[in-house]
């Protein structure tokens, strides 16, 4: 698994735990982690044991997170990655988040499109998957721009808040 892609404006690379103070201040934005599985963060030590924790799952092959970088800032705006990888099925699901201060200008799509490619061609995966909440009709637009089918909705499929929240379940097909 490759632990460095890049796009024409990104570079996207294994989180470090030296990433831990700009993770954190993308991580504590609410706005940010509306639709995150994890709440604001409070502490920087909060990113760095996110890091730690997903940099775990990568030495097993078993997802990757990377670090979203402006090529030409060199500011780290957001991470992305394979929140699973399942071999055996030739199926991953991916997730990112992109800094507010960097909405809207087509950072996330750039992102997903390099994940795509990845999957595809080196992960050998047949499926791509996107779990998204119905109110994040921002990530919903970028999913159906990159071509994603919305296969349904997967009814109080994770418990939020002591609340019980439907996904929108998204994916794409290698021969799509």
């Amino acid at each position: 698994m490759k632990e460095e892609l890049f796009t024409k404006r990104l570079y996207l690379r294994k989180m470090r735990s030296s990433d831990a103070t700009s993770l954190f201040t993308i991580w504590s934005d609410p706005a940010v982690v509306a639709f995150m599985n994890i709440s604001a963060f409070t502490h920087e030590s909060q990113a760095l044991e996110m890091i730690n924790l997903l940099n775990k799952s990568a030495e097993t092959n078993h997802a990757i997170r990377y670090s979203v970088i402006d090529l030409g800032s060199q500011e780290i705006i957001g991470s992305c990655g394979f929140n699973s990888i399942d071999s055996e099925n030739a199926r991953v699901e991916i997730g990112y988040d992109i800094a507010k201060t960097h909405w809207g200008n087509g950072y996330a799509p750039e992102s997903i499109q390099a994940l795509i490619q990845e999957a595809f061609k080196n992960l050998g995966a047949n499926r791509i998957e996107a779990k998204v909440e119905p109110a994040n009709v921002n990530s919903v637009k970028v999913l159906q721009k990159l071509g994603f089918t919305f296969e349904g909705t997967l009814r109080q499929y994770e418990k939020v808040k002591e609340s019980f929240i439907d996904i929108h379940m998204f994916s794409l097909l290698k021969n799509d």
